[in-house]
């Protein structure tokens, strides 16, 4: 076995070669293209003395994506993207001097996917209809969050100078209310809309109870507030235009990239699986197998805890101290889709929400038990394509997922949760 530790940057990869004990063999600084990837087989050629090929050899990179990441896996080399955190804790096994170059991490890298490549998960080569959905979803996902955080800017300009457009408007991404804004940006300007032109704004949005939401925000706007100078009030203002006009195009691009997303997903199959298995259409929720395709490679192993040694407790010592047991690389993309995946299954099923309610009845936070709904229907959906071996033992009180095919498991005394892993509770999952 080769291990082989590659520092990419934008113009070039530091290389570092070592075998299964360790040795240093090699390093070299390649260029970016077709030259470096050439450069570097010539490289593993050299230092393979027994012959074995690409598949014996172990790449760790700190990216998952790219056209060098692309040349690595297709041409058959184990490759293994390392969260740049682990990296760093990793470099502090070797050094407490803080010291860092690009030679040092290519030897880091290599050393790690030398010792600890059974904790990291590998690179998956994903077909090209599979790698474009990932770059669609990505970018979409992007702009959904750089819209929240514009609308998080303009939510706290408002309260500054014009929080009675807080009162009035409940969703300040809403065409409606970005139009208003635009139209009355300042507290003289927003007492003088008429009911007239708050009902076409609504109307145009295609809201509901017309007449009653024009009444309220009228009120609203036109509410006694304190007065500001007028300068700092036109400057308030114009970032509020500005604020306005970026969430619009950040909305208008946002949907122009659901319409693409729709269409390549509806024309690509999901991953081991064809549409007309009934298996795959009750247990998938729509949009699933793409979030996990495109997020997998950052997901850790099972149990894969990206961890530093325990600090132990010095003897004599009193008193709390604090200690690092274990780091996770938390990846933000799959708990995001998981987090609206469970959002949108409280109203798609009465069990969902049932579970919900116990939860909410248990004392955890809305935000919580959306997480452990979340955790449910990943494990649900993972028994159901990848069921687990007969031989496999389940702790006394542990819900076993399974799928519609298989029968409920015995209930289990005590437990008083909402079972999601009976047949009645599929549709959760549809």
């Amino acid at each position: 076995m080769l291990y082989a530790g590659d520092d990419w940057a934008e113009d070039n990869h530091d290389v570092a070669l070592v075998d299964e004990a360790g040795r240093r063999l090699a390093r070299a600084r390649l260029s970016e293209g077709v030259a470096g990837i050439a450069r570097f087989h010539e490289l593993i050629a050299e230092h393979d003395a027994g012959g074995e090929g690409p598949a014996r050899v172990v790449v760790g990179i700190e990216t998952d994506r790219g056209p060098w990441v692309t040349a690595l896996a297709a041409s058959g080399y184990q490759v293994y993207a390392i969260n740049p955190m682990s990296v760093a804790r990793y470099r502090d096994r070797h050094s407490t001097s803080g010291a860092k170059s690009d030679a040092g991490d290519a030897w880091l890298l290599a050393d790690l996917v030398r010792t600890d490549a059974a904790r990291h998960r590998p690179v998956a080569g994903d077909s090209p209809a599979a790698e474009g959905i990932k770059v669609l979803a990505r970018a979409h996902q992007r702009l959904i969050w750089e819209r929240n955080r514009s609308v998080l800017r303009l939510r706290s300009t408002l309260r500054e100078y014009l929080p009675a457009a807080l009162a009035a408007f409940a969703d300040l991404a809403a065409p409606d209310t970005l139009e208003l804004l635009a139209r009355a940006p300042d507290p003289r300007a927003a007492a003088r809309l008429s009911k007239a032109q708050i009902t076409a704004a609504l109307k145009r949005a295609g809201r509901r109870r017309v007449q009653r939401r024009a009444e309220d925000i009228t009120a609203a706007l036109r509410a006694p507030q304190l007065s500001q100078p007028a300068e700092l009030t036109a400057a308030y203002a114009a970032a509020v235009i500005s604020l306005t006009k970026v969430i619009a195009a950040f909305s208008e691009q946002i949907g122009m990239l659901e319409q693409q997303v729709d269409a390549s997903f509806a024309a690509t199959p999901p991953p081991g699986s064809t549409r007309a298995s009934p298996a795959w259409e009750r247990c998938s929720p729509p949009g699933y197998w793409v979030s996990s395709a495109m997020t997998r490679t950052g997901m850790p192993a099972p149990g894969a805890a990206r961890t530093t040694p325990r600090l132990p407790r010095s003897p004599g010592r009193r008193g709390k101290r604090t200690a690092v047991m274990a780091r996770y690389a938390r990846n933000d993309r799959l708990a995001d889709a998981i987090h609206r995946w469970a959002f949108a299954s409280l109203r798609a099923s009465p069990s969902a929400r049932g579970y919900y309610d116990q939860l909410r009845g248990r004392g955890k936070t809305h935000s919580a038990s959306l997480r452990q709904l979340g955790n449910r229907l990943v494990g649900i959906l993972h028994g159901c394509l990848k069921p687990a071996p007969a031989t496999t033992s389940t702790p006394p009180g542990a819900i076993t997922p399974r799928c519609p095919s298989q029968p409920p498991p015995d209930p289990v005394p005590g437990d008083r949760l909402p079972r999601l892993d009976s047949p009645r509770s599929w549709d959760v999952l549809i």
